[in-house]
């Protein structure tokens, strides 16, 4: 046997066999062939049902047609993978559905008439109103409480991760811990007993103020934990080398904290103050224990009643009319739009800082 031929018979050897790239595709094509003749079209299940039929046949289809031509191993690795992207799949749906959803029906009432106006002298059966004093409410809630928590979270992590020691620093990190887990309504009931029974008829008269202010209270207890958890598992992320180059060089370490760590900690700290303030947003409690909502704009969130969009939500829901659910969705709708663009805004902003690159 010459050396060219025992080569060649060893490249032939060593080559693993390998389905086509189009045998997952006709596998697939294949199995929901047969569940929607074996369940949807004979009317025993629906689409749900014959989607996962379909799946479980894939499944079993292509691991069989793997195993005969590529091996055992190979087609342990395509179910695998094919059980990944079902899992993604599956996640993904929900989402998906709740979008399109919350897409069409939001979209049928919102317009500019809807953002200009506000629900003052509307009934519940006419066809008119807005959501314009529900916006100005949740901007100016969500923003106070955005002032007020940033500064508290972002000191509170840093003397965690950069100064804390022994059993302070762990018995700060044990009650952030717990007001993780606090209910809103928990939040709302505190400042409700502390801030309106107690503190504001010291500056009323002695009678208690309902605000947008104390609802922006109730949200930075709820705001707090989120903002010192992230920040924390963010500075620690911060290499130390930076830090110790920094000191190498004669830093001080508070110049050291807010000129290199925090600003290299940038990006994930706005990420998880953005889940606060959409978080914050979206809660309804607190504002009704502690601003009892107000259809009239309110552009004073320190004396009066006010709104927000997820309180607004909440009292469409509720209201037979048939109008109600249109005005529901759009805010809704305004809502989600409104915390996605200040998170967009946010991470562009992040995004220009050099040390975070």
């Amino acid at each position: 046997m010459s050396v060219a031929s025992h080569s060649a018979r060893s490249r032939v050897t060593l080559k693993a066999r390998r389905l086509p790239g189009w045998a997952p595709a006709g596998v697939g094509a294949a199995a929901i062939l047969i569940a929607a003749l074996a369940v949807y079209l004979p009317g025993a299940g629906g689409p749900v049902l014959t989607s996962v039929v379909a799946a479980l046949l894939f499944l079993v289809g292509l691991g069989a047609l793997s195993t005969v031509v590529e091996g055992g191993r190979a087609a342990r690795n395509r179910v695998a993978t094919s059980l990944v992207y079902a899992a993604f799949v599956l996640a993904l749906a929900p989402l998906l559905s709740v979008a399109l959803t919350l897409v069409t029906k939001g979209s049928e009432r919102l317009n500019g008439y809807f953002l200009g106006v506000s629900m003052k002298g509307v009934s519940a059966f006419d066809n008119k109103g807005g959501a314009y004093h529900a916006i100005i409410g949740t901007l100016e809630q969500a923003g106070i409480a955005t002032l007020i928590t940033v500064p508290l979270g972002v000191l509170g992590a840093v003397y965690i991760v950069e100064y804390g020691r022994g059993r302070l620093a762990a018995l700060i990190r044990f009650f952030v811990d717990v007001m993780t887990g606090i209910p809103s309504i928990v939040a709302g009931l505190f400042i409700l007993a502390f801030w309106v029974l107690v503190v504001s008829p010291m500056f009323n008269n002695g009678r208690p103020e309902y605000s947008g202010f104390a609802a922006a209270l109730a949200l930075s207890v709820l705001m707090l934990p989120t903002i010192v958890r992230s920040t924390e598992e963010m500075l620690r992320l911060v290499p130390g080398a930076l830090r110790e180059g920094a000191y190498a060089l004669g830093i001080p370490k508070w110049k050291t904290i807010t000129k290199i760590v925090l600003p290299t900690a940038a990006p994930g700290i706005v990420t998880g103050v953005m889940l606060a303030v959409a978080r914050a947003c979206g809660e309804t409690a607190p504002v009704i224990l502690v601003a009892l909502g107000n259809p009239a704009i309110n552009f004073n969130p320190f004396s009066g009643g006010q709104s927000s969009l997820s309180l607004y939500v909440y009292e469409q829901a509720g209201t037979a009319s048939k109008y109600a659910p249109g005005r529901a969705w759009a805010a809704a709708l305004t809502l989600v739009v409104l915390v996605l663009s200040l998170t967009v805004a946010a991470k562009l902003l992040a995004r220009r800082n050099k040390l975070a690159r």
